[in-house]
């Protein structure tokens, strides 16, 4: 294929979009990994080695690659998967900044903090001592010790009240808080998931590359080291010619 006068000004056209762009900003069809290459061809079966594509066709084909890549491992993909594909077609950070402690409050509603509170006092030591206290006090009170008129008397009834309704409000409020630690702790593993997958395929991407670009190297000493063959062959035929 002869240049064009574009080309030969610096100028080119994608052979997908058909944009115009520079020539250092096309790459040519040859010069891609052989997954994205193949990628590109069964699209646009017309391509050619010495086709020029743009980057945005590249990393379309690329994305093409990477989500049927996944589909054929994990089968349909999830939203998560399609959020990793889109990132890595946009080139985009997954990782977030873990808030704070302060910041973390500040996203709280009321009800949230409240249940926080009792179900870190409801897990503490202090908490066990200051009841086991109130328990030993009600009954030594009520026990006719300290009171000749004890106002819930054995088998404190009132007592038993009292602990089935604190019982009853205090399972709920720790299982409202526990929920929200666990919606907290979902989101951290769809964030690691998302980061690892998006990173094994980044790696993945790399290996071929590496691969290609040995390949490369490896023709190009072969027909180095063939042309230096050549060229010592002729020189032992200019010795041997004056010879005989």
């Amino acid at each position: 294929m002869e240049p064009s006068r574009t080309q030969a000004q610096g100028q080119g056209s994608c052979a997908v979009t058909g944009q115009s762009l520079p020539v250092s900003k096309l790459v040519p069809l040859r010069a891609l990994q052989p997954s994205i290459a193949q990628t590109l061809r069964e699209r646009h079966p017309e391509l050619k080695d010495g086709s020029l594509l743009s980057m945005e066709a590249v990393n379309a084909a690329r994305l093409e690659y990477v989500r049927t890549l996944l589909e054929k491992q994990v089968g349909d993909l999830t939203k998560l998967d399609e959020e990793v594909v889109e990132s890595l077609h946009k080139q985009e950070v997954l990782s977030e900044r873990p808030l704070s402690a302060d910041e973390e409050i500040q996203h709280l509603t009321f009800g949230q903090r409240l249940a926080d509170k009792i179900a870190d006092f409801g897990g503490s030591w202090t908490f066990i001592l200051t009841f086991c206290g109130f328990l030993m006090l009600w009954i030594v009170v009520n026990a006719g010790l300290l009171l000749t008129r004890p106002f819930d008397p054995f088998p404190f009834i009132l007592l038993n009240l009292l602990l089935s309704f604190l019982a009853s409000l205090q399972a709920p409020v720790i299982m409202m808080s526990q929920n929200r630690l666990e919606a907290r702790d979902r989101q951290r593993a769809e964030g690691d998931y998302k980061v690892n997958l998006k990173a094994e395929l980044e790696i993945r991407h790399l290996h071929e590359k590496m691969d290609y670009l040995l390949h490369q190297h490896a023709t190009r000493l072969m027909e180095v080291q063939e042309i230096q063959l050549e060229l010592l062959r002729e020189l032992a035929r200019g010795r041997e010619r004056p010879k005989a």
